[in-house]
């Protein structure tokens, strides 16, 4: 009797583990991709890297930090014959609109000529080139330097007001948000970026109901009458909190600060065939006049 109490304590409990079948289809990989971003943000390239490099987790965001190879050839490689890509993806866009002259008095004070360009750079401004500089505390040069920025504006479309998106770091980032909004005068409006809730997959396998009919099997059907299919996610922001403010406006000068963070991918291009590889990637569209 013993012996048997002792055989039934033993065995094992059923495993909760799905088979690999029911792990490998489609609705359960993108619960799971969307479960795994709660604590570090993940960019667009990510499974294409985790299988390619070690991964580190710095800035709120998951990246591939050096490759699985023994060798740094294939790279060297690339940059000095081919073309070599990376996913700068993580790096925060901060958006300025309003009248042009009003923006570049403000942020003539943040920066320097001594230093180099600046935001008032007539090749610069034109939108034809992307600009880079170090950013200060407003009349504070030359201490408290914030850090180096890179910069582009939208062409000009006739109107007085412009638009201009700065790239920064996310080390770095909310100590320019802060100072931007300061020397702009910025308050926080009531709109905020609300992500939607990750769901898990047992979610996922409710909202995606199987009905047995005839021996046929057939998804549920959307409000278009289309097959209901679960949406990858990229949720949120690594820098910011998903429930505080994202855009911010001055009551007096009608500037708008907004937070463009992973709203706008970025890549760079190294190597003697990086034009050659954006021709053939990128086709001009056909204008069309109304």
């Amino acid at each position: 009797k013993k012996q048997a109490e002792k055989a039934v304590h033993q065995k094992k409990e059923q495993s909760k583990t799905k088979c690999r079948k029911a792990r490998r289809r489609h609705i359960n990989l993108v619960a799971e991709f969307n479960h795994r971003q709660r604590k570090n943000i993940w960019l667009e390239t990510h499974i294409w890297h985790a299988k390619r490099f070690h991964m580190v987790k710095k800035w709120g965001y998951c990246l591939g930090n050096s490759p699985t190879e023994k060798s740094y050839r294939a790279c060297y490689r690339a940059m000095t014959k081919h073309c070599l890509l990376q996913d700068l993806s993580y790096y925060c866009c901060l958006e300025l609109k309003g009248k042009e002259n009003e923006l570049l008095k403000q942020l003539a004070r943040t920066c320097s000529t001594d230093t180099g360009l600046t935001f008032q750079e007539a090749c610069c401004l034109s939108g034809r080139f992307e600009g880079s500089l170090n950013l200060y505390r407003a009349d504070r040069y030359p201490a408290d330097m914030l850090g180096p920025v890179t910069f582009i504006w939208k062409p000009r479309d006739g109107s007085e007001n412009r638009q201009l998106w700065i790239w920064v770091h996310p080390a770095l980032k909310q100590d320019i948000l802060r100072e931007l909004k300061e020397i702009f005068q910025c308050s926080e409006p009531e709109e905020i970026c609300i992500t939607e809730p990750v769901t898990t997959s047992t979610q996922e396998e409710k909202q995606v109901e199987v009905v047995t009919r005839l021996g046929n099997k057939r998804k549920k059907e959307d409000k278009e009458g289309e097959k209901a299919v679960p949406v990858k996610k990229i949720i949120g922001d690594g820098t910011r909190d998903p429930f505080q403010s994202y855009s911010w406006i001055a009551q007096t000068t009608g500037i708008e600060i907004s937070d463009r963070s992973m709203e706008i991918l970025r890549y760079r291009l190294i190597g003697p065939l990086s034009h050659s590889v954006l021709t053939e990637t990128l086709k001009a569209a056909s204008v069309q006049t109304v």
